[in-house]
């Protein structure tokens, strides 16, 4: 079960798709996160998501906001996703150990061994204040989260 709205959103570490560590807490009192969970890069729905987030992806990385991806392939999947498909914000692998972030959000399905499409808008402090999460087969859509930015 994924964690509900107005609960404190649960601190991550994990490395993006250049290596770098990036952690839920350094956008704290700075930016609002839209975390979104996805099962795997290449294929056909998160590729189609994460398209359509890079076309429009003023509104979701600019002064008040930062968006990060995050499935449960490996760093280096990740850097040639990324660099295919022109994704200019982070990649992040939850790859090992598998799966810790997603399931601490609640969106890990454990038979299929990724997660499934979780999305959660948290806000400056820290505090999830939007979410929806669909099936693995059920593309989100973006202007959802426009519109949950817009209500902080």
């Amino acid at each position: 079960m994924a964690i509900e709205v107005g609960t404190k959103a649960p601190e991550f570490e994990l490395k993006d798709n250049h290596g770098r560590t990036v952690r839920l807490s350094d956008f704290r009192g700075e930016k609002n996160v839209v975390l979104l969970f996805y099962p795997f890069a290449f294929t056909g729905v998160c590729t189609g998501e994460l398209r359509e987030l890079r076309d429009d992806l003023q509104a979701f990385v600019n002064d008040d906001t930062e968006l990060l991806a995050v499935s449960n392939d490996s760093i280096h999947t990740l850097r040639v996703f990324g660099d295919q498909e022109g994704l200019e914000f982070p990649l992040l692998s939850d790859f090992w150990p598998h799966g810790a972030a997603s399931r601490t959000y609640g969106v890990f399905d454990e038979e299929k061994g990724c997660a499934v499409r979780g999305t959660f808008v948290i806000d400056k402090e820290g505090v999830v204040r939007w979410t929806v999460v669909n099936a693995l087969s059920d593309a989100r859509d973006p202007r959802d989260y426009v519109k949950a930015l817009e209500a902080l």
